[in-house]
């Protein structure tokens, strides 16, 4: 266990004792501040991991010491506890860069969870600093990346892969969370078990229970043949719960006893059977906020954040987006045949300045599109503006693969699909509408008027 040093900012003596005997119960060294004042003293003298911050001190309120101390967390997390339990200053904290808030009074598991949880990502940013004088690799376990916090992941990632702890992979749409849990459970001692990815946003929810934990013949309309579910399916390997924050809220109350007691229990049948799975999930969302406004279960997610591991943006990580620019090059130019000597140099000039809201998953289909469409020695990567942001309908340009208006004239419709399938003209649709939600394949879904299992289903088939 991480033991981490604390300093606990509150101003009611028996509160600040309580938490400080429960900490140092647990190995943990404490100090406590009774004031804002007190608080920036011991903060500017010592280095502290975690942060257990009251709101309503007596010379201020807590978020000013939050505030002030925002362009140096990381190393050091802050953790809100406060009566005022209110979602507005809740996601005021967070905002401000708050790792976690908890409500008085807090119980003690959930304290010692959440400073636990603090430390370790606190231990992380450190090891991100070490990691720069180390040797570095370009790639690891599917992922592409030298930069110093990918170094890190890759760290955590060999640090955790023989337990069986739960992983809670966090991080924006696109940033390769379920490359996270195949390279977890491919460095560990479970890598010859199957690993069983299940997509909770992208199956129906009268259809999820039975994915996860099987059904029996005749056990509802439709159940033709006994089904083992993806938990027995991934007996004694890793069970991948990936957009878990979409999963309804009965279905968490079932997932929570099965991962409370190893057994699962196939619709139709009255008989539990155990299984031997290590469990990793991952969300685009911001978990504590789900909690906060009650599409989460608090219970779940204390169950399932054991280890939180959270991917860093596209734009975070510097040099490697021409790092992965190039791998996608090569990639796709040997699938379509093509061959190209390398990224021209406006490709590389907009390749640094774009901010890569959809991160790793729209750089790979920006490179995709470039070498489906491109010709001579040097690759041309060219950004698809959103919808909104498009020159006006006289003069939009259809030579590349944006798409023509239904009010265009039939010629340059037929420029535009002219040499190219059904099948390539619906993955190149399905994409840009991806990339102009910034990579929300709901969003996106919701803009083609189709369901997102659809294109969960069409990426599947195009990645095989």
């Amino acid at each position: 266990m991480t033991v981490a040093r604390v300093l606990i900012v509150e101003d009611t003596a028996s509160l600040a004792l309580s938490y400080a005997a429960q900490l140092e119960a647990a190995g943990h060294d404490i100090d406590i501040a009774g004031s804002l004042a007190e608080a920036r003293r011991l903060l500017d003298t010592a280095a502290f991991d975690v942060v257990l911050l009251d709101l309503q001190l007596p010379d201020g309120d807590g978020l000013e010491l939050l505030e002030s101390w925002r362009e140096r967390l990381g190393e050091t997390s802050f953790i809100v506890v406060t009566a005022d339990g209110s979602l507005a200053r809740a996601v005021g904290a967070m905002r401000l860069g708050a790792y976690d808030f908890l409500v008085k009074p807090v119980a003690g598991e959930r304290l010692l969870t959440t400073v636990r949880n603090a430390a370790e990502r606190g231990q992380l940013a450190r090891e991100v600093k070490q990691v720069r004088k180390s040797v570095k690799r370009d790639q690891f376990q599917g992922f592409i990346g030298s930069s110093p916090v990918m170094q890190a992941v890759y760290r955590q990632i060999e640090n955790v892969a023989d337990s069986k702890a739960t992983i809670f992979i966090t991080g924006e749409s696109g940033t390769g969370k379920e490359v996270a849990a195949e390279a977890i459970h491919r460095s560990g001692r479970r890598s010859t078990a199957p690993f069983i990815a299940v997509n909770c946003g992208a199956i129906p929810e009268n259809l999820l229970e039975s994915e996860l934990f099987g059904h029996v013949k005749g056990a509802f309309t439709g159940a033709v043949e006994h089904r083992p579910g993806a938990a027995r399916e991934a007996h004694g390997g890793t069970l991948f719960l990936d957009e878990i924050c979409e999963m309804e809220l009965k279905l968490q109350v079932k997932l929570l006893r099965f991962l409370q007691t190893g057994m699962v229990q196939k619709v139709g049948s009255s008989h539990p059977e155990p299984v031997d799975v290590r469990i990793v999930c991952a969300t685009n969302r911001d978990p504590a906020l789900e909690v906060a406004e009650g599409r989460f279960r608090e219970d779940l997610f204390y169950r399932l954040n054991v280890i939180p591991l959270e991917l860093p943006a596209l734009r975070e990580r510097g040099d490697d987006v021409e790092l992965i620019a190039r791998a996608f090059m090569e990639r796709f130019a040997k699938d379509e045949h093509r061959e190209f000597k390398d990224l021209s140099p406006d490709s590389l000039n907009w390749l640094s300045h774009h901010s890569w809201p959809g991160n790793v998953r729209e750089l790979q289909n920006a490179v995709r599109r470039a070498v489906v469409t491109g010709t001579g020695e040097l690759l041309e990567i060219r950004q698809i503006e959103p919808p909104a942001a498009r020159a006006p309908m006289g003069h939009a340009s259809f030579g590349s693969t944006t798409p023509p208006s239904p009010q265009q004239p039939a010629a340059n419709i037929a420029d535009w699909v002219n040499g190219r399938s059904l099948a390539e003209l619906e993955r190149l649709i399905i994409e840009i509408a991806i990339e102009s939600a910034q990579g929300n394949v709901t969003e996106a879904a919701k803009n083609l008027d189709i369901s997102p299992s659809t294109i969960y289903r069409k990426q599947l088939k195009w990645d095989a």
